[in-house]
């Protein structure tokens, strides 16, 4: 039995070339039961999100190419228009990439979480569909054990390298205390609720969201308890907040200096921080030029993210070694478990051996045998039978010259020459 993981990612490939073998959730067990059919394969998982589709699989001598052309047929594709892209693992370097990837040391943005959960969504999925048995079981139990540990030993999830934090982060130095400032988020993307999530799990109070559909910053209102404005209000509300943070698609600036320095002389001159996370920008270069204002772009934010990304390979290098710890104690296990299976097997034959010779010294004794006699048969007859096959093997070696079998024999059964 081995392991094999086969896959494609955003290092190998395009996210046209990875729409194009990706598998959606209604058409997962789909694939899965798919994959099964395969000769030689025994358990099937598979891993798809945006930036990867990976194979997971406990098989018996299966080769990659099987495998790649079943995802090629699966997606109605040539294998030639997949095999560039493709990647292959086996056996421990198998273990070692998944939880590689679980730990977030394989992703797009070095250890980021989400992919864990992706991770045990898949392992749910093919545990739904039956096609994990106790091999994958095994491999994605010691994953998701090692990943734990990995982020509560080292420090690889702790400096977070996103622009919305990193935008957080710089207000938090200018600040004493982040929870009693009044913040104006600009826009409803993705990049402002992110932000509005990290200001929001620091207990900041006075969160406002402009954006030019009323609609949209409703519902981000909603979810963080705070309150929705629209875009042409923000005049009227800038004298009242300490932080601007604006990320809009917007094709012109949304916040000019004139309505600031008005903002200012209502505040009577009270400093404002700003940060333009848009490209094209929100705010008008202008801005920074007034006194009382602290803005900054995305540019002037690459040094925080770099700082945390820096920290963040630090922790990778720690949680390098933890993957192939882990990967090598699972190995290990794995190969005790065969072991294991070969002394089952031993004993059960031995078993038999003894009930055999058993039954024979119950009938002796019932016919009327001298006990002491029957004990002393019995226990001969047993030791032949249990001695018989090494016995022959070991003269086997012998005589074929293979005195690494013959010393082994003599490990294995606690001999003196």
């Amino acid at each position: 039995m081995g392991f094999l993981a086969l896959g494609i990612n955003h290092n190998t490939a395009s996210i046209a070339m990875r729409e194009r073998v990706s598998f959606t959730p209604e058409r997962l067990q789909d694939a899965l039961l798919s994959a099964q059919k395969i000769m030689g394969v025994r358990e099937t998982a598979i891993l798809s999100t945006c930036n990867r589709t990976e194979i997971y699989c406990s098989l018996d001598q299966v080769e990659p190419k099987v495998l790649l052309h079943w995802l090629s047929e699966y997606h109605h594709l040539h294998d030639e228009d997949v095999s560039n892209y493709i990647y292959c693992h086996k056996q421990e370097q198998a273990v070692q990439h998944l939880i590689r990837v679980a730990c977030g040391l394989d992703s797009m943005v070095l250890g980021e979480p989400q992919i864990l959960g992706q991770i045990k969504t898949a392992y749910a999925q093919a545990q739904e569909a039956g096609t994990v048995g106790p091999a994958l079981r095994r491999l994605f139990q010691t994953c998701f054990s090692v990943a734990k540990q990995v982020r509560t030993q080292t420090s690889i999830g702790q400096n977070p390298v996103s622009i919305a934090y990193a935008a957080v982060s710089l207000a938090r130095q200018i600040f004493a205390d982040l929870s009693e400032t009044s913040v104006l988020l600009i826009g409803a993307g993705e990049t402002i609720e992110l932000v509005a999530r990290h200001l929001f799990d620091i207990n900041v109070k006075t969160i406002i969201f402009a954006n030019r559909t009323l609609d949209r910053a409703a519902k981000l209102a909603d979810k963080f308890n705070a309150q929705s404005i629209a875009l042409a209000d923000i005049p009227d509300y800038l004298p009242k907040v300490d932080i601007v943070i604006a990320s809009t698609a917007s094709q012109l600036p949304v916040l000019g200096k004139g309505a600031t320095e008005r903002a200012l002389k209502v505040r009577k001159h009270r400093p404002m921080f700003m940060v333009d996370l848009a490209v094209p920008r929100d705010i008008e270069p202008e801005v920074s030029e007034l006194a009382d204002v602290y803005l900054y772009t995305v540019d002037d934010l690459r040094e925080v993210i770099d700082e945390n990304v820096r920290q963040r390979e630090q922790a990778a290098s720690e949680a390098e070694k933890l993957v192939l710890e882990g990967a090598a104690e699972f190995m290990l296990k794995l190969k005790e478990l065969d072991a294991i299976d070969v002394l089952k097997a031993i004993r059960k034959k031995a078993d038999m051996l003894k009930e055999t010779e058993l039954e024979k010294a119950q009938r002796q004794l019932k016919n009327g045998a001298d006990p002491e006699a029957v004990l002393a048969q019995f226990a001969h007859a047993l030791t032949n039978k249990l001695t018989h096959a090494p016995s022959v093997q070991i003269k086997k070696a012998g005589a074929e010259g293979r005195m690494d079998l013959v010393n082994w024999a003599q490990y294995l059964f606690e001999t003196d020459q």
